[in-house]
Order: C-alpha cells, then sequence, then structure tokens
C-alpha cells in the first residue's frame, strides 16, 4: 500500500472515530446524540447546496471544505446505522463499489477490479445509453411483475431536476425527440396554448400550461446537452447582480426604485447589462 493511501485511510479513520465520539451515548454532543437520518436530511441538503455553490464562486479550498462538510453527513448517516446494527460505511463503500462495476462493463469486463486495463472504444453519449440499458434491466429483475423504466425517480427532487430525468428515462427507450428541432416547434405550440390560456382568465389552466411549458424547455436543455439548473442558476446570478448596480443607480441619484416609472427603470436596467 502506498504511503498516500495509508495516509487517506488513516484520515478516514480519524473522521469515523470523531463520530463515534460525538455519538457516545455517555460522553457524547447532546445535539449529535439526538439526530436521526430524517433530522438530517435539511441539513444534507444544505451542505449539497454550498458544495455547488463552492464549485461555481469559490476556490479548491473552499470546494475541499465544503466536501468534507457533505462527507461528515454520510459518516453521519452510517454511525446511526452501525448503531442500529443494519449497516456501516464499509457497506457503503462496497454496495457502490460493486454497483459501478456492473454498469461499467466495458471496464470491468468480468465485472471485477481486476479485469480492468483494456481501452474502452466507447464514447460518453454510449457509455449514458448503455448506462440507462443497465440500470433499466437491474429494475427489471429487482421488480417483478409491472416495472416502468420511470420508477425511483425519487418525488422529492426539485422539479427542474426531475422533469430533465424524467424525460431522461423516457429516451432511454426511445420515447424522445429526434433531434432539438422537434423540440422548439413544441416550444411554440405550448406558448400559443399558454397563450390561449392567458385569453381563457381560466387560473388552473394558465398554470397547467405554464407547467407545460417549463417542462419543454427543460427537454430543449436536454437536447442542447445543456443543465437546465446550471443554466437557471447562471441567469439567477446575472439578475441578481444587474438588479443590485439598478440599485446602486437609485442611491447615487437619491431615487427610490419604487417611485420610479418603467421607462426609468428600463433605462437602468440597460445600462446594468453594459456593465455586467
Amino acid at each position: 500500500m502506498t504511503s498516500a493511501k495509508s495516509a487517506q485511510l488513516e484520515q478516514l479513520g480519524q473522521l469515523l472515530e470523531l463520530m463515534r465520539c460525538l455519538r457516545d451515548p455517555e460522553n457524547g454532543c447532546a445535539w449529535d446524540r439526538k439526530q436521526t437520518w430524517q433530522s438530517l436530511c435539511r441539513h444534507t441538503l444544505e451542505e449539497v447546496y454550498e458544495v455547488v455553490d463552492a464549485i461555481e464562486e469559490e476556490g479548491p479550498e473552499k470546494v475541499c471544505d465544503e466536501l468534507g462538510d457533505l462527507l461528515f453527513q454520510i459518516v453521519f448517516y452510517a454511525r446511526i446505522a452501525e448503531e442500529e446494527g443494519t449497516f456501516d460505511l464499509g457497506d457503503i463503500a462496497d454496495k457502490v463499489t460493486q454497483k459501478l462495476l456492473t454498469r461499467h462493463p466495458h471496464l470491468f469486463p468480468d465485472g471485477t477490479l481486476a479485469s480492468f486495463g483494456s481501452p474502452s472504444g466507447l464514447s460518453a453519449e454510449q457509455v449514458e445509453l448503455r448506462w440507462e440499458e443497465i440500470k433499466n434491466a437491474e429494475r427489471q429483475s429487482q421488480n417483478a411483475g409491472n416495472v416502468s423504466v420511470l420508477d425511483d425517480i425519487p418525488r422529492a427532487m426539485p422539479a427542474l431536476d426531475r422533469a430533465g430525468k424524467l424525460q431522461k428515462r423516457a429516451a432511454s427507450i426511445g420515447f424522445d425527440w429526434a433531434d432539438e428541432k422537434g423540440v422548439l416547434k413544441k416550444v411554440e405550440e405550448e406558448w400559443q396554448e399558454l397563450e390561449e390560456a392567458l385569453a381563457s382568465a381560466d387560473q388552473d389552466a394558465v398554470t397547467h400550461e405554464l407547467g407545460d411549458m417549463l417542462f419543454t424547455c427543460v427537454n430543449l436543455a436536454r437536447h442542447l446537452r445543456i443543465d437546465p439548473e446550471s443554466a437557471l442558476r447562471q441567469a439567477n446570478n446575472r439578475f441578481e447582480s444587474r438588479f443590485r448596480l439598478v440599485e446602486e443607480q437609485a442611491k447615487a441619484t437619491d431615487q427610490a426604485l419604487d417611485e420610479l416609472d418603467e421607462s426609468q427603470l428600463d433605462a437602468m436596467w440597460q445600462r446594468a447589462k453594459l456593465q455586467n
């Protein structure tokens, strides 16, 4: 074993021991002792978002820090399970290792690490397609009877991400447009239906058609090979930066934004766009 691997195992062992101490029934931390899988969920989500923020806005040091916080969450869940006698961190690592070996037959022909070494001629797109085919086969084998390709997509996922996941699964068995041109036509169709719903003044119909419009835009992003969540985050960031510049313009002229008319606000916005 190399010294680098040995150091990593030692560092991971220290983290596991720290977690054991925090959960110690007699001398541990009162807050850590009372946590459950359910109570940790919101903290885990916060840590995931903080990792994403660090990747997009900060440098490697901050990313390392936030990944450590996320790793701690996983160790926390594993410790609770170990105390209950169901599984531990080793079981988690083994399960994901076996899963990845199975889902990468182009790299591990016999499903073992020892079989690695032969070059794979598959493109990233071909790998992704085979990944979905393998997962579909796994669902069929694990669930006897009525099985859908859409099974096990979490309903708790953010709606934008879940829309993309649903579409990707459907596309894996051929339920898809041939190219982005078909999706663009669908976007136009959904836009017309939204205009008709607005004209009807039926709020339920407007909600329905707006939802369809958003769903189709996610599909368009998939065909353009753009992550819609990332694209929207970038748009959010641009809006935030430009709006702050508008606020600065108003402050510099001692004006209140809510007292300005549409043309004044638009002029400020256009100036902000030139800056950012």
